[in-house]
């Protein structure tokens, strides 16, 4: 278990990056409340409730649209039970074959060890574009 909520979240990054799905859902409240940023791919379904939706709304989707998807979060915050990271989200999106380097940034929520609620901003201008056929 992280003793802070900043290296649970640091944690969580380093298992998407490794593709440990195991170590990214157990560090996720079974409740949790996830939002993906307003006019965002993925946002259609907001909130997401749970680790099932999660997994089904957005880690298989972003699988399926995106090649070396990855997420850079170069700056952490710690706020204590609230943390913020600001960095970028590059890949490549599969159908238009167009490279993505948007700007984001996420509010982590911790209580109790676990994230309770999760909220992604990023420019979703630069998405729209990346996954707009010409």
């Amino acid at each position: 278990m992280a003793s802070s909520s900043k290296e649970l979240i640091e944690r969580i990054y380093a298992a998407f990056a490794a593709g440990d799905i195991e170590a990214f859902t157990n560090a996720l409240a079974v409740d949790v409340v996830w939002n993906e940023a307003e006019n965002f791919p993925y946002a259609d379904r907001n909130p997401y409730r749970g680790i099932k939706q999660i997994m089904e709304g957005v880690l298989s989707r972003t699988a399926e649209d995106w090649d070396g998807f990855s997420i850079q979060m170069n700056d952490i915050v710690d706020g204590g039970d609230r943390v913020v990271t600001m960095g970028r989200y590059s890949g490549m999106h599969k159908k238009t074959g167009k490279k993505l380097d948007a700007q984001a940034a996420h509010v982590w929520t911790v209580k109790d060890g676990k994230v309770v609620r999760f909220q992604q901003y990023i420019d979703t201008l630069t998405t729209a574009r990346t996954v707009q056929a010409s």
